[in-house]
């Protein structure tokens, strides 16, 4: 099996040789408690990582949370029958499928930061235009358009975070860093319907996803101005960058 790998690896490098393997730096790493991991997530090294990381997981599961629980009761509103909402959600949620697979193509192709900020501006946009669409006449084609891009965006989004955040830490931290930038998103993900609970009957459905599309472009703003990239980097070379 590993002479199978080493002609895959020839033919895709086109020579009849390998080269060499390039010798890393050892990086020390001692087994450490929860609350060492957490001082190190908060280490100068690590701080803005970790604020940028926290900040796109609230907002970006705010604005999901906020939008996609919602989802059936906010058709109902646009005069669709429960059977008929409950049907089209189903059916904006097959958008996911493709774009899981699509951003976790594009993540290794174009890299971690870009397709955040893509999938999160895409994901916004189209919620805007969902929500107008909802507004405006409830056009069942605009509808369903506009939905299944929706959730491609957002879907592809989770592809995206779940991959990204790991690579922002090191080893001794990696648990603790990923698993407190997810309960600070699930903490976005309640306030989410409760929020959209509260703003609803104040400006509409139309509101309410401006409200959401609002949630997405902040996460991308954040991604775009203090996110680093990760793809192709060793975890050395990760533990080394300071942005």
């Amino acid at each position: 099996m590993l002479c199978a790998i080493e002609d895959k690896v020839r033919a895709s490098l086109q020579r009849v040789d390998l080269p060499e393997p390039i010798a890393l730096p050892r990086v020390a790493s001692t087994p450490g408690t929860f609350f060492s991991a957490l001082r190190e997530i908060w280490s100068p090294l690590y701080r803005q990582r970790t604020m940028m990381i926290w900040s796109v997981w609230f907002f970006a599961l705010l604005g999901f949370y906020g939008l996609t629980s919602w989802l059936s009761a906010l058709l109902q509103q646009s005069g669709f029958a429960v059977t008929q909402s409950v049907y089209y959600t189903v059916l904006i949620s097959l958008g996911g499928i493709p774009g899981f697979l699509m951003a976790a193509w594009l993540v290794e192709r174009w890299g971690r930061k870009p397709v955040c900020i893509v999938t999160l501006l895409g994901g916004g946009v189209m919620a805007f235009l969902y929500g107008q669409s909802a507004v405006f006449g409830g056009n069942v084609s605009l509808l369903i358009g506009s939905g299944l891009l929706m959730q491609f965006f957002l879907f592809g989004m989770w592809a995206v975070l779940y991959t990204y955040t790991p690579e922002l830490y090191p080893t001794s931290a990696r648990a603790t860093g990923s698993g407190f930038a997810s309960a600070i998103g699930r903490v976005g993900s309640l306030l989410g319907p409760l929020v959209t609970g509260l703003v609803f009957p104040i400006t509409g459905q139309g509101g309410v996803f401006a409200l959401g599309a609002l949630c997405f472009a902040i996460a991308a703003a954040v991604v775009w101005l203090f996110g680093t990239e990760t793809r192709g980097k060793t975890l050395e070379e990760l533990s080394e960058a300071t942005v």
